[in-house]
């Protein structure tokens, strides 16, 4: 397999990561990476809503935006969130925006009163 390119953290932008967060998509593989530290490719939750060359576009969005990191471990390709990277630059809005959607996800959840 070929290597992925990563952007450095000095290139990581605000617009660019809030863009790739704007899709649900993206912002579920974002919860579950959080949550679960790393996730190796065919493993993501993702794919019961999307065919996996959907979830590889979304995929490679997040890490040319700098939000993931992918690293080839044996035959498969582990993905993880650059959170140390997004606190540095931008302190609290990736949490801020991991723990709204977890919240999100948690009303919906939740039967009318």
């Amino acid at each position: 397999m070929r290597a992925l390119a990563h952007p450095s953290r000095d290139s990581i932008t605000l617009p660019v990561v809030l863009s790739a967060l704007s899709d649900p998509i993206r912002l579920d593989v974002v919860r579950q990476l959080a949550a679960s530290g790393g996730v190796v490719c065919g493993q993501f939750d993702a794919l019961e809503k999307v065919s996996m060359s959907t979830l590889s576009h979304h995929l490679k969005v997040l890490r040319e935006a700098g939000v993931i990191r992918v690293d080839q471990k044996g035959s498969f390709r582990q993905h993880e969130l650059r959170a140390t990277d997004l606190e540095t630059l931008f302190p609290g809005v990736l949490r801020s925006i991991v723990a709204t959607f977890h919240l999100e996800l948690t009303d919906t959840a939740q039967p009318a009163a």
